[in-house]
């Protein structure tokens, strides 16, 4: 007698032979983590603080808090009772030089003519001819010591370099100041930047022409604005140090001295990791089971460590998405035809 086998029987079989596992995605590639916020304050682009290359008493304050000024505006003036007179001497002792240089070159000509009638010697020529060369120089000195004389006491009067606004003044009038102190500080409305302070690791973060988002701390409802990276610093040796990085911020957003918070969102490239029951250990080494079309091929992997219930692996052939087998395994080999569960 025959057995005979119907084709629904070989279908069940065939289904039968199918290996039931579970399965979880290869994680890895590019992530981006939580933006990191650090805190600054808003200040005009083009600023300066002004000072006087003399020393005196503030005589004269020409302008006031919040004022807004021009180019070349007188906006204060020290007293120093030694400038005026130190001008004043350099300009007669010029005077007087210039008096005995001409002096002298009109007897050089004198004896030059009375040289030619043998009237005047050639070694009495030479003499007059040095004393004429020498009062030349002295003069050239004189017209330096005057010029010098001259601009210090310009330096007593201070003016704008730019047009702008003031936005301190540091000085009171009748104070004595000296030179180099700072005596007021303007700014232009023209810019507006922000300086955040980073740690050096995230300087490879940034880069120059980068959006950072702008975040205002008195108003948190509101939008961040978008700033502009212009300038990284290079980062130090000094341990813990912080490096500064600029950002501009667009006119007419953000004031000046308005506290202000920078968005930065380090990137990182994530390690590749699959679940720690996915991997096995065979004669042949580590490996996993990826399953692709219901079809597990075995893929080897380097395990470098374990980081909770995942490892992290190095593994040519696997990329972040792939499906690795972690259950159903113990039945499961190299080409099988897997049912995932």
């Amino acid at each position: 007698m025959f057995v005979g086998c119907k084709a629904g029987d070989v279908s069940s079989e065939a289904k039968s032979q199918s290996v039931s596992v579970r399965v979880s995605e290869v994680t890895g590639g590019q992530t981006q983590e939580i933006p990191l916020r650090f805190s600054g304050i808003v200040r005009a682009t083009q600023r300066a603080t002004l000072t006087f290359q003399v020393s005196g008493t503030l005589k004269e304050r020409s302008v006031e808090l919040g004022r807004r000024v021009e180019a070349g505006d007188m906006l204060a003036r020290v007293y120093n009772p030694a400038l005026a007179p130190a001008r004043d001497s350099a300009r007669a002792k010029l005077d007087e030089l210039v008096t005995q240089y001409d002096q002298a070159k009109r007897e050089w000509e004198r004896s030059s003519r009375l040289h030619e009638r043998g009237v005047v010697s050639e070694q009495s020529l030479e003499q007059i001819a040095a004393r004429r060369d020498a009062l030349k120089a002295s003069v050239a000195t004189a017209e330096a010591a005057l010029a010098e004389a001259t601009q210090l006491l310009d330096e007593s009067s201070l003016r704008a370099p730019f047009a702008g606004r003031v936005e301190a003044l540091l000085v009171e009038p009748d104070e004595f100041v000296a030179a180099g102190q700072p005596v007021m500080r303007i700014s232009s409305p023209k810019g507006r930047e922000v300086e955040v302070r980073v740690p050096a690791y995230l300087l490879q973060h940034v880069v120059l022409g980068e959006a950072l988002p702008v975040w205002s701390v008195q108003d948190r409802s509101q939008p961040p604005h978008t700033g502009s990276v212009v300038e990284i610093a290079q980062a130090g040796a000094i341990r813990g140090e912080l490096h500064p990085v600029l950002v501009s911020v667009p006119v007419n957003t953000l004031e000046p001295g308005e506290p202000v918070e920078v968005g930065i969102t380090p990137t990182r490239l994530s390690a590749t990791t699959v679940p720690l029951l996915s991997v096995i250990r065979t004669a042949k080494g580590t490996g996993v089971f990826r399953v692709r079309n219901r079809v597990a091929s075995r893929i080897p992997v380097k395990v470098e460590r374990v980081v909770g219930e995942r490892v992290v692996v190095q593994a040519d052939d696997l990329s972040p998405g792939d499906q690795v087998v972690y259950a159903g395994m113990a039945r499961l080999t190299d080409g099988d035809t897997v049912e995932v569960r």
